[in-house]
C-alpha cells in the first residue's frame, strides 16, 4: 500500500472514532434532532447582557466567584460592597442585574434571564 492509500485508510478508521468520543457532527445538516442544548454551566448563573453577550458566575467558598466567559475562565475575589476583581477584570453584581470590565471589552445592561 503506498502513503496516500495508507492516510486514506488511517483517516476512514479515525473519524468514527473521533465522532464517537467528542460532540464532532460529521454530517453537516444536523441529526434532525431539535431538542435544545442547555449550555449553562452548572451552578452557575446566567447574565445576559446589552450586544448579545453574556457570561456565567458560580458562587464560591469564601465570597469569591468564578466567572465563565466565552473564551477563557477566572477567579474573582470579593471586593468592597458588590464588586470582585483579578487584575484589571471587575464585576459589580446588584441583585439580578450585573456589570462586567474586562479591557478592553465591557458588559453593560446584564441581567439575570428571566425564568419560562
Amino acid at each position: 500500500m503506498n502513503a496516500f492509500g495508507l492516510r486514506r485508510a488511517a483517516c476512514a478508521l479515525a473519524l468514527p472514532l473521533l465522532a464517537s468520543c467528542s460532540n464532532v457532527t460529521v454530517w453537516p445538516f444536523g441529526s434532525g434532532d431539535t431538542r435544545e442544548v442547555n449550555r449553562t454551566p452548572g451552578n452557575a448563573t446566567e447574565y445576559r447582557c446589552d450586544g448579545g453577550k453574556r457570561f456565567y458566575v458560580r458562587t464560591l467558598e469564601g465570597g469569591a466567584v468564578w466567572l465563565i466567559l466565552p473564551e477563557r475562565e477566572l477567579r474573582l475575589e470579593k471586593g468592597a460592597g458588590n464588586r470582585y476583581t483579578a487584575g484589571r477584570v471587575s464585576l459589580e453584581i446588584d441583585g439580578q442585574n450585573a456589570a462586567l470590565s474586562d479591557p478592553p471589552t465591557t458588559f453593560t445592561g446584564c441581567k439575570v434571564p428571566a425564568a419560562g
